[in-house]
């Protein structure tokens, strides 16, 4: 199946998955074991899986045929290029397409000259008066291309604007060739788009990135500290006449190995194999020129030819348009669709499965230790009960009085759950300032100051080592601080269980490596701004600014996430405690009225025995129903799309018969 089919697949899986979630809280809701703490982390889950985006980026130098590319996989379904393709340079800023229901379909453009600000650019995109919005009509293929081919737009400006915005270093070199005979310099009108389409694909949230040239990636730090390694896939293109330049080098060395820290996350396009097709040459010629240019561009950039795939854009959107099958296969964009099913569809679904199925796991041992301890209260009200047969009217007044007792020494003796409630909240708020946005931007607000000072920045290595040293250490603190509340818990709990009766769990401290591999990945990506090639950059004040706001949009993420991870933590402990404390009050009132009961009526015994014992079997077919339904949840899934080997077999190149 092509890219667009499998990917409806995958949408539908996650509709029917999110589904399943819903229905698990509401059968949970009817049995009354939807404590607050199970309710987050299902509502959780389930907005996960609903509302998962994937990102697939499309990175190369100019005239690849990048934008050719986005048409042919996606948006071949109008009959036309949609995405600005013509000779040329043609996308000249970061170009984000995606789908918000809430919003109209619309290209919202960010003017260049927003860089002289040092807001960051995810900070910008909620200042929407910032932005020219331009409405766009789904319905016309031609007036949505013409709106589309905005982001190509481009201004002159002096040599000291250039310089200013980032496009200039003045050096009299590399950057000589852009200045023009009138004494200007071309640069991108715009700094960022946003497209908002109803596109199918981007409906079910796919999101695609769409990046210019080398020039334009460096000069915008939080593209490649930022959003790149946000994307799940990138895909980088080279043209199969020119193989690997210098500049398309440069490009993957800094802004996607740095980036994208494992090769599963990268796929290599040579991209324009029909201009190698030649009539004066047998087809099998042909074949071993394309292999070799792809196994000379794996070697030179040392990756796995099987990650190398040869294709035609152009004769794969022609094709697809005319519905000309073997023109399509002669292209090999079935190759390309398959490896992104593979990489990004199906790696997707893997982690988001292993999400999921950890996740309702710990709920269904949840709901298990809601049951079981509602079935030993049960079981001990029977037995209770049935120690009253054949007793007299003062005996069962002495049961009375004495539960009523008890109900009394148990309240008396939760005032110490309050105590533990009280240090809990000390280390908790310690815990929770550890991560929290306060700290991170000292953090940042640090470096910034210190890659502003003048001069040449050649202890930047340390300064950044030092930066990053220091945010490993607050989530290092949060993680200590967390294991030790974990321990203040469980010590406090295994005390309520003996002392109240509760069967109390400590659950197990969150887990941080999530988020401090994120924070190693940040820190990689920054390598490529280190280096002697950046000095320059680094020499500008407002260079170090941007740089530093993107750093600080990236971090705020990783933060936010384990703050979350420990909220959550937080909420099935003391949702246990709330909730065991409640059970026991109801406990106690129902062996109350029982009692009475039995007392104002000699069959109240026999009617009360029967109703605990229909209530306990009704908990063991909870439990084996839980299990049932939520197994489906937990166990992995077949595999519906491409196999791996169908991707990474040596792909047969040919030519058009």
């Amino acid at each position: 199946m092509s890219f667009n089919h499998n990917f409806d697949h995958h949408s539908r899986w996650r509709r029917d998955f999110s589904g399943d979630l819903q229905r698990l809280a509401d059968w949970l809701r009817d049995r009354d074991l939807l404590d607050p703490a199970v309710a987050d982390q299902l509502e959780s889950l389930r907005q996960r899986v609903r509302q998962d985006k994937v990102m697939v980026a499309f990175v190369a130098e100019f005239s690849r045929g990048k934008s050719e590319l986005i048409n042919a996989v996606f948006f071949a379904g109008y009959g036309r290029r949609i995405m600005p393709a013509s000779a040329g340079r043609t996308t000249m800023c970061p170009t984000e397409l995606g789908y918000d229901p809430e919003e109209p379909p619309t290209l919202r453009l960010l003017p260049i000259r927003t860089r002289l600000n040092p807001r960051a650019l995810v900070d910008w995109r909620q200042h929407t008066d910032a932005w020219e919005t331009v409405p766009l009509s789904l319905h016309d293929a031609d007036g949505l291309a013409a709106s589309m081919a905005r982001v190509a737009e481009v201004d002159r400006v002096t040599p000291d604007e250039a310089t200013a915005l980032g496009f200039w270093q003045g050096d009299g070199g590399a950057d000589k060739s852009l200045l023009g005979a009138d004494g200007l310099i071309e640069v991108p009108r715009w700094r960022h788009a946003l497209i908002n389409i109803a596109h199918p694909l981007l409906k079910q949230g796919l999101v695609i990135l769409d990046t210019p040239g080398l020039n334009a990636i460096g000069a915008e730090p939080e593209l490649t500290v930022s959003l790149l390694p946000q994307a799940h896939c990138i895909v980088f293109i080279l043209g199969a006449d020119t193989g690997v330049t210098q500049s398309d080098l440069r490009i993957w060395r800094e802004h996607i190995t740095s980036t994208v820290a494992t090769p599963a996350g990268r796929l290599v396009v040579l991209n324009k194999i029909d201009t190698l097709w030649d009539e004066l040459s047998t087809p099998d010629a042909v074949q071993r020129q394309i292999q070799q240019q792809c196994e000379n561009s794996a070697a030179i950039l040392a990756v796995a030819p099987s990650r190398v795939i040869a294709v035609s854009a152009q004769k794969g959107l022609v094709a697809k348009i005319h519905g000309d099958d073997q023109l399509l296969q002669a292209s090999h964009l079935p190759d390309l669709e398959n490896a992104l099913v593979h990489d990004v569809i199906g790696q997707r679904r893997h982690l988001l499965q292993q999400a999921v199925a950890q996740g309702v796991n710990e709920l269904v041992a949840r709901a298990g230790q809601i049951t079981q301890t509602r079935a030993r209260d049960l079981t001990e009200q029977v037995q209770e009960l049935e120690g009253l047969r054949g007793k007299n009217g003062a005996v069962i007044r002495h049961m009375r009085q004495r539960i009523e007792q008890e109900q009394h020494d148990f309240e008396a003796g939760s005032g110490r759950i309050q105590a533990v409630r009280t240090v809990h909240m000390k280390l908790l708020h310690e815990m929770y300032a550890s991560v929290g946005q306060a700290q991170v931007r000292q953090e940042v607000t640090n470096l910034i100051q210190r890659l502003k000072e003048p001069g040449l920045k050649l202890g930047v290595r340390k300064t950044y080592a030092q930066t990053f040293e220091g945010l490993r250490s607050l989530l290092a603190k949060a993680s200590s601080l967390s294991t030790e509340i974990g321990n203040m818990l469980h010590a406090s709990f295994v005390q309520l269980n003996t002392e109240l009766g509760f069967s109390l769990q400590a659950p197990p401290a969150p887990d941080l490596s999530r988020q401090i591999q994120e924070l190693a990945e940040v820190e990689q990506s920054h390598v490529q701004y280190l280096s002697l090639g950046q000095t320059l950059k680094l020499a500008n004040p407002d260079f170090c600014e941007r740089l530093g706001r993107a750093l600080l949009s990236r971090l705020r993420i990783v933060y936010e996430s384990a703050a979350a991870e420990l909220e959550l933590w937080n909420k099935s402990a003391a949702s246990q405690l709330d909730g065991q404390l409640r059970d026991r009050r109801n406990n106690f009132a129902r062996r109350v009225e029982a009692v009475t009961r039995i007392q104002e009526a000699a069959g109240g015994l026999d009617e009360r025995v029967a109703e605990l014992t229909a209530q306990l079997d009704t908990y063991a077919r909870t439990r084996a129903e839980l299990q049932e339904l939520t197994r489906s949840m937990t166990e992995p899934a077949a595999d519906t799309d491409q196999p791996q080997d169908e991707v990474t077999q040596p792909m047969t190149l040919g030519v058009p018969a």
